[in-house]
């Protein structure tokens, strides 16, 4: 394996011992009322190994949560819940994140706190269905954020980094990426607008900017990483994108002057994009390469690609990855179908991967 992936690095304010990073999940295993609890601490102090754990989609509001059980950090409780979590990773020797994760139209009112309509750039159905306690449901048509409204939404993230940094975060990243509500303002699919915030790729990528700046200049620019996936390589929602060459580039040249510590992208199959826009951003650049082996991300590393890579599914599986890699040891398998804590799964599929033995065993 890549000497270059166990070279230390400052990432912003934070100073990582190597360069193999957890990437963010959604496991689904919090309160119903997304209060992170002692078990989603043990889980995330289990993988403190990692060079930085980047923990799962968290909704800045009630009208930002999409799915069942999924953490908020928006509460005095969601705030207590998260203190477990970050001094449980740090009393391991770790260093944690959390995404701010507005989900915008990919949700279903029965998801919710407040069983409103889901808020997104336009009224544009997404294609799908969402889980919920009555089962698979379609969802539902969203209702179009007014100018007013929008605005205040970047305000929702400015608090919600606000409440992550309180909770004992190290920094928070934007989600704007996999078809949630910031990628959904830069996509012609799903942004209809006319206003300041829709049109141009001008105005479709002011959203994200002003959330990127809103974040950063409360909790600082050390502690801010922002996630984007050009070409939405997930498909969420059905959130295609025809104008990745002009409009990715003009979003990471409108983000660079705010020195964040990070940008993260998600590799959607375009090499020479990716590319580019790691000529564009001045900083540390994360890179996921959705399905490739570790020994392939970590190529990218040594050939400048990228500064740190992420992963997901192995990260998931196996608590003390960066050990099992580099000793060469074998990796757990990922197990789909405890994922998702939705259908009761709690510790199973969570917490209860195997670590190494003193003799290197499982």
């Amino acid at each position: 394996m890549s000497n270059a992936l166990w070279t230390p690095i400052a990432v912003g304010d934070l100073n990582l011992p190597h360069r193999l990073a957890m990437a963010p999940m959604t496991r689904a295993r919090s309160t119903p009322e997304g209060v992170p609890t002692g078990l989603n601490a043990e889980y995330y102090a289990q993988r403190a190994s990692h060079a930085l754990i980047i923990a799962e989609g968290t909704q800045p509001s009630d009208d930002g949560q999409g799915y069942l059980l999924t953490p908020g950090i928006y509460t005095e409780e969601h705030i207590a819940g998260w203190r477990k979590v970050t001094d449980a990773v740090h009393g391991a020797g770790g260093r944690l994140v959390i995404q701010l994760m507005h989900v915008g139209r990919i949700s279903h009112p029965e998801n919710t706190p407040h069983g409103r309509q889901p808020v997104a750039p336009s009224a544009i159905k997404p294609a799908g269905e969402m889980f919920t306690a009555a089962g698979m449901q379609e969802m539902p048509e969203p209702r179009e954020l007014s100018t007013t409204e929008a605005a205040a939404t970047v305000d929702e993230f400015r608090r919600a980094a606000a409440a992550a940094v309180a909770a004992g975060a190290d920094g928070i990243e934007i989600h704007g990426a996999s078809g949630y509500l910031v990628h959904q303002f830069l996509s012609t699919d799903t942004n209809h607008r006319t206003d300041r915030y829709g049109g141009s790729v001008e105005n479709r990528i002011r959203f994200a900017v002003e959330v990127a700046k809103a974040v950063a200049d409360e909790i600082g620019p050390g502690r801010t990483g922002i996630r984007l996936a050009p070409g939405n390589p997930f498909k969420l929602g059905d959130l295609t994108e025809t104008d990745t060459q002009e409009l990715y580039p003009a979003l990471v040249k409108a983000l660079a002057p705010l020195d964040l510590a990070y940008l993260h992208l998600a590799h959607g199959g375009d090499e020479d994009l990716v590319r580019s826009l790691r000529a564009l951003w001045p900083n540390t650049l994360l890179l996921n390469r959705p399905g490739a082996d570790i020994a392939t991300r970590a190529q990218d590393i040594e050939n400048g690609l990228a500064d740190v890579i992420t992963v997901g599914a192995p990260s998931l599986a196996n608590p003390d990855l960066p050990e099992r890699v580099r000793t060469g040891a074998p990796l757990n398998t990922p197990d789909p179908e405890t994922f998702y804590g939705f259908h009761g799964t709690g510790a199973t599929g969570y917490t209860d991967y195997p670590a190494l033995t003193a003799s290197g065993q499982a």
